[in-house]
């Protein structure tokens, strides 16, 4: 089984989403590396994927798809801080919880949010 560190990003009543070119919109996050732990593998992927650096980081708890283990994490970014696609990353969006249907979310992301939010 994967296992990945994912990341919800809030700013208001807003999550932050990524997608690669030519992908659904995903929550930031990757694999976690060998002799890394899930949560420096949070903070180094947003770091690479939108240019965020963490200000906290609080463990969630693990989400379990059919092929992936999911680390879920909150990270607070500092209010000012702009995500700009870096890397593999095309595209950044601050998308609001109610409007999910205007974004191609991958069926982890979608399942995940709709988790949190029942909550």
């Amino acid at each position: 089984m994967k296992e990945r560190a994912t990341l919800i990003c809030r700013r208001e009543d807003r999550i932050l989403y990524v997608r690669k070119a030519k992908s659904r919109w995903n929550l930031p996050g990757g694999k976690i590396e060998k002799d890394e732990s899930p949560a420096a593998a949070a903070v180094r992927e947003l770091r690479e994927e939108t240019g965020l650096q963490v200000v906290d980081l609080v463990f969630l708890g693990a989400y379990e798809s059919d092929d992936t283990l999911h680390h879920l994490f909150e990270a607070r970014i500092a209010d000012s801080a702009e995500a700009t696609p870096q890397n593999e990353i095309a595209e950044c969006r601050w998308q609001n919880r109610q409007q999910l249907g205007a974004l191609r979310l991958t069926a982890n992301a979608l399942a995940i949010v709709r988790t949190l939010r029942a909550a």
